[in-house]
């Protein structure tokens, strides 16, 4: 038995590819029922932000992405680190990408230079309405070591924890009537930005604002009525014109309420984006909801449309 895959998508794979031969192989399943629609459990199941929140398998593990590019050819590179051991490099290469129905990604595992495992990895989501069902098949070859039973511990807890992620994101997605580069620099300009963002009849009173990674935008939102929300939000990764991600606080170092993350697809002339929230707690998720959060949001979006077609 081996696994399928074309080392000349990536060269690092040659090695372990040729090692495999004379590795111990194992088929594993693993499904979860999940409370949420199947187009937003693939956003969680792809969107590097989303991934970043629920990968790691238990509180003792902290995982550090190094690269993530969630396209067909593209790769993922993280590292597991756990105190007072060797940290453990986790590479993911997309082979395939099917929104929302399937992935395929092969995945190699090593630790101080040395190949642990290579898998080829199978997600398949089906559902309908508020709800839906993942099952991952993963085609695994142990190298060094015997990797099967921490596998079935790793992606047992990983997928526990992606069904309750899912269970608490909310998507919103929104075909602007412009091009990515425009969307983009609406989005990520200090000057436009507070001009268009938030809700019909809300306006931005900015405190301090740097939207690069690592920066932070500070400020009030002020409704129809003048009431004050304060708002901060801390930015992570930034990829010019692919992403952003950042998190909620309630006010200036206030506690998270969210982590998000922005993504604009090239639609040809036209963009695709999607703004994603995992909230922190299912019950802050289900009163953002109550209050009206998604046709909110979907307000902000409409806004910076008409933002874009008015200059």
């Amino acid at each position: 038995m081996t696994l399928d895959i074309d080392p000349s998508a990536d060269p690092s794979l040659s090695h372990t590819r040729a090692v495999a031969a004379n590795g111990r192989f194992a088929t594993l399943t693993f499904d979860r029922d999940v409370a949420a629609p199947p187009s937003t459990l693939w956003e969680a199941w792809t969107a590097p932000a989303a991934r970043a929140v629920w990968s790691a398998p238990t509180p003792a593990v902290t995982v550090e992405y190094l690269e993530a590019d969630t396209r067909i050819g593209g790769r993922e590179v993280s590292l597991c680190k756990v105190e007072g051991e060797p940290d453990v490099c986790c590479q993911i290469g997309w082979l395939d990408l099917r929104p929302p129905l399937r992935s395929v990604n092969y995945e190699v595992i090593s630790r101080e230079g040395e190949s642990l495992s290579v898998a080829l990895v199978t997600a398949a989501i089906e559902g309908n309405g508020e709800r839906s069902r993942i099952e991952v098949t993963v085609q695994l070859t142990s190298l060094a070591e015997d990797m099967e039973e921490g596998y079935r511990q790793g992606f047992g807890a990983g997928l526990d924890n992606l069904s309750a992620v899912a269970g608490r994101t909310m998507i919103l997605q929104r075909v602007i009537a412009a091009p990515r580069n425009l969307v983009w620099k609406a989005w990520m300009n200090e000057e436009t930005l507070p001009q268009w963002w938030g809700p019909d009849g809300f306006s931005c009173r900015t405190k301090r604002i740097d939207l690069r990674q690592g920066g932070e935008w500070v400020f009030d939102m002020i409704g129809p009525d003048g009431t004050v929300y304060p708002n901060h939000h801390r930015y992570g990764e930034v990829r010019t014109e692919e992403r952003m991600a950042y998190e909620l606080l309630w006010g200036e170092n206030g506690p998270k309420h969210a982590d998000a993350w922005a993504m604009f697809d090239d639609m040809g002339g036209t963009t695709k984006v999607t703004l994603g929230m995992v909230f922190s707690t299912a019950a802050e998720y289900q009163t953002a909801k109550g209050f009206g959060a998604v046709e909110l949001g979907l307000q902000t979006l409409g806004k910076l449309e008409r933002f874009l077609l008015s200059r």
